[in-house]
């Protein structure tokens, strides 16, 4: 899965540590996520559009190998 939160948070100015705590998770969980080797939760997508004042379809798009594997 792509994620634009590196992206998001440079529009927001904020550090891996300020999204974190907004939404409540760990320095490194938001780490993983920009990454792709965390697939967030539907809850943590959800206040993570909400911090960015979006939708989470702009922020996660998913990719043609996730539609091959469950």
């Amino acid at each position: 899965m792509k994620n634009s939160i590196k992206v998001e948070r440079a529009k927001k100015n904020l550090t891996q540590a300020g999204l974190a705590q907004l939404a409540h998770v760990s320095r490194q969980t938001i780490n993983a996520i920009e990454l792709g080797k965390y697939v967030p939760s539907t809850v943590l997508a959800l206040k993570m559009a909400h911090i960015f004042e979006t939708e989470v379809s702009q922020i996660f798009e998913l990719e043609e190998e996730d539609w091959n594997n469950q």
